[in-house]
């Protein structure tokens, strides 16, 4: 049996985990080398990629300045959270601000010493990544259109730090971010008619509030309408072996979607829909490995 203080020390540990967001820390990193193996750099033995000392250092600075970037976020909706999610809020609250702040300058200062490794452009490209997360939950994420697509920009800007250490400039590998770019900017749509409670508690001057949840509604639509350009193009036009199946799938789905958005209108509802946006997004890393099933197994040698 774990004794009183053992158990506290473990609660604070899970509220750390769950302020970061540690699944999605996971997620990315997965992504990131992925997205590098089978999309960025699928002419290269899979051992260089995988061992290749300068990409595992630009993800681990990815994932310390994204680690930062939750801990800053979940700083400044403290409040609002306590409206939208009372129980992770709750949790959140076991690991004092003082130490959140803390582990905030921590996790970005190992990220820019870390990114020094690789270059200074590097240190410069994630220095300008943690201003531009702050940036965004202190001032812009308040400010609507303008929010959305920063936090979606954000949220892509790892895999072009990867991008750009390939310098592998080929169409598809746009359009792919184009396919995900569109869903995040959704997800991020979807987030604001999701906390639509506590961004009015807040003076929030979110999209549904100010223009309505019928305009949020239509928008999102729009978004997702314009996923088909991406998904139709890499079905058809580029060869992603498998992978077609995913993305033939996901135009089904969203048409799915499109219907539950129509008649949504709880808070519930929205939760469900960002949750299926979310599992797109999960199951499209996954995804990543039909683009070639036999690759992992040519490429050890």
């Amino acid at each position: 049996m774990l004794s009183r203080k053992n158990k506290l020390l473990l609660l604070k540990v899970l509220s750390l985990f769950s302020v970061v967001r540690g699944y999605n820390l996971l997620m990315i990193v997965l992504a990131q080398y992925l997205a590098s193996i089978y999309i960025l750099a699928p002419d290269l033995p899979l051992r260089k990629v995988i061992f290749d000392v300068n990409l595992f250092v630009i993800v681990i600075a990815s994932m310390l300045v994204i680690a930062a970037g939750y801990i800053i976020n979940n700083f400044y909706d403290a409040e609002k959270d306590l409206i939208n999610k009372p129980r992770k809020s709750m949790l959140d609250r076991l690991v004092s601000q003082r130490f959140k702040l803390s582990t905030y300058f921590v996790l970005n200062f190992l990220a820019v010493f870390a990114a020094s490794y690789v270059s200074f452009r590097a240190v410069l490209f994630f220095s300008a990544y943690i201003f531009g997360i702050w940036f965004y939950s202190h001032k812009l994420k308040k400010i609507p259109f303008v929010g959305n697509f920063v936090s979606a920009t954000l949220a892509i800007t790892p895999f072009f730090a990867v991008f750009v250490y390939y310098k592998n400039f080929e169409t598809v590998i746009f359009v792919h971010a184009m396919f995900l770019f569109l869903l995040i900017l959704a997800r991020e749509l979807i987030k604001d008619l999701e906390n639509i409670s506590g961004d009015v508690a807040q003076n929030y001057r979110t999209i549904p509030i100010i223009y309505g949840v019928g305009f949020s509604k239509l928008l999102i639509g729009i978004l997702l309408l314009l996923t088909l350009i991406p998904s139709l193009l890499l079905i058809f036009k580029f060869d992603v072996g498998y992978m077609n199946f995913y993305f033939e799938g996901c135009i089904a789905l969203l048409t799915i979607f499109l219907v539950i958005l129509v008649k949504s209108k709880t808070r519930k509802h929205y939760v469900w829909l960002h949750n299926i946006l979310k599992l797109v997004i999960v199951v499209g890393v996954f995804s990543i490995l039909l683009i070639d099933v036999d690759l992992v197994l040519n490429r050890i040698l």
